[in-house]
């Protein structure tokens, strides 16, 4: 019942929406993304927002981490070629696997910018 007192006023944000602010080298207060609770490892999932990855892709690397160790994470992959060499069909197929929307009207060039942003 103590959320429905919440509920309908204007300004109130419940605790589990909160979202914490720090200040910005002590000028200003900026607020600070919430990682969630599902997050493991939320000075990695900063870090990484910060350099534009997204969500998904920063509580991925974030939680590998954190299960891992960072150096093995970072050691992972490099196996698989540019998606410059690969194909429109191959690269709709992937980004179909990932989810992406739009898929079967995007070029070249943006099947593989979407699939990067992933």
């Amino acid at each position: 019942m103590r959320s429905n007192r919440l509920r309908g006023h204007p300004g109130v944000v419940p605790p589990h929406r909160a979202v914490a602010v720090q200040r910005d080298e002590g000028r200003r207060p900026v607020p600070r993304r919430d990682a969630g609770p599902s997050v493991k490892d939320e000075e990695l999932y900063e870090e990484l927002r910060d350099e534009g990855s997204s969500k998904e892709k920063a509580a991925r690397i974030a939680n590998a981490a954190a299960a891992r160790g960072r150096s093995r994470v970072g050691a992972k992959g490099g196996k698989a070629g540019s998606y410059d060499d690969w194909t429109v069909g191959d690269l709709r197929k992937r980004a179909a696997e990932l989810g992406v929307d739009g898929r079967s009207t995007m070029r070249k060039s943006e099947l593989i910018e979407a699939l990067r942003s992933r």
